[in-house]
């Protein structure tokens, strides 16, 4: 339906960071589906589980179980303990995971005080998902247009702000906190310290839920395994009522959760929510490969080493041309001073020219968005900021 401003690629293959289009030009790829492509392009293990799955069966009905659905929500429980979960709800997607979240703060509040203390609480600069409900949820104008009238019950306010966050959350009025630590779409914009644990605060003192979003940010991406577990609130790790995952989660395959935490894991019950392919058995079996190999100590650490070898070299160039340079692990937002899109398209058509192309994201008109594959090589990040340097001199 018309409905993306595409890049002039088709691409027909993959290989770890590498795509091919359909005239087998090569691009180096920063973008990894934004985030989806964690580990790569055509990785083995995943390729493995995917078509042995498929060997065995595709899509169970939920009035029933699978082996590899039930392996999976358990060792993804446990990748997620750290961040205070106890039990998921498999879905399709981000948006699916969030809107889950939503009921979840809404039921949780109704059964326990009753009926008007339903709103949740979200930060301007977020991006929550594309659903009519999702998008009320999100704090950026430019969503919103032409698709009014929205979901009732969202009310939004500054990152960073405390007191514009005290004066929010009306423990009368209010049910959940819904928040990215750090927000992608509007520019890899992490939230700080200080923000976070006030936010954890007052949520325990008035019984608001704590509901993170950790699609883009989560699944090792900041070099944690969730994003949250990078703060602490009065010197304690900071627990989420509510984490929502997708995007990376199956390598590629679509799929989406919502976890809860102790004080919501018994909130849905028989008959609240569902999914037609939720818990997917081909999207499990990929989901086993992509927590086998993120949730491991070693792994992550090599996330952060490589994000921090990202930045410092951009920063270490003192271009004209780049304003800032922030992030966390293999998530970096530049900002520069001249517009994005061109510059993504000028990375394309590096292709044409003999040499490799170098596929990249924005967020807004003048911010380069880097979420390259955790398994990246260091000579491949060079081979792509060589190429960025070169694209930002001319």
């Amino acid at each position: 339906m018309n409905t993306y401003h595409r890049l002039p690629v088709t691409f027909a293959r993959g290989e770890g960071s590498w795509l091919f289009d359909i005239n087998g030009k090569k691009y180096l790829d920063f973008s990894a589906g934004i985030a989806v492509n964690c580990l790569g392009h055509a990785y083995p293990p995943l390729v493995r589980a995917i078509s042995e799955q498929a060997a065995k069966i595709n899509h169970v009905c939920n009035y029933y179980q699978s082996d590899v659905s039930i392996a999976f929500a358990e060792k993804l429980v446990e990748a997620c303990a750290a961040g205070g979960m106890r039990n998921v709800f498999l879905a399709n997607s981000g948006a699916e995971a969030n809107e889950g979240a939503c009921k979840i703060a809404r039921k949780y509040s109704l059964k326990k005080y009753g009926p008007g203390r339903h709103t949740i609480v979200t930060l301007r600069g977020s991006f929550h998902g594309r659903t009519i409900t999702t998008l009320s949820a999100t704090g950026q104008d430019k969503f919103h247009k032409d698709f009014g009238p929205f979901t009732e019950g969202f009310t939004f306010i500054p990152g960073g702000d405390l007191a514009a966050l005290d004066k929010a959350l009306d423990e009368k009025t209010v049910a959940g906190l819904f928040i990215e630590a750090i927000q992608g779409e509007s520019g890899i914009v992490p939230q700080s310290a200080e923000f976070i644990e006030g936010a954890a605060r007052l949520c325990a003192e008035r019984d608001i839920l704590l509901m993170f979003d950790e699609i883009q940010c989560g699944l090792g991406r900041t070099g944690t395994f969730l994003a949250l577990e990078q703060y602490k609130a009065g010197g304690k790790p900071v627990k989420a009522d509510v984490v929502t995952l997708a995007k990376g989660l199956a390598g590629g395959i679509p799929v989406g959760a919502v976890l809860a935490g102790e004080k919501t894991a018994g909130v849905f019950e028989t008959g609240d929510h569902g999914s037609t392919f939720g818990g997917n058995p081909v999207a499990a079996a990929a989901g086993l490969v992509v927590l086998k190999t993120v949730n491991d100590p070693v792994f992550l650490k090599e996330i952060g080493r490589k994000g921090e070898k990202m930045m410092a070299t951009i920063k270490s160039w003192n271009h004209p041309k780049v304003k800032e340079v922030r992030g966390r692990g293999l998530m970096t937002g530049v900002d520069i001073d001249c517009e994005a899109w061109p510059l993504l398209e000028r990375g394309i058509n590096k292709a044409d020219s003999g040499s490799n192309g170098l596929l990249m994201l924005s967020a807004g008109p003048k911010t380069l968005r880097f979420l390259p594959p955790y398994t990246i090589s260091d000579s491949e990040i060079e081979q792509g900021l060589d190429i960025l340097r070169e694209l930002l001199d001319s």
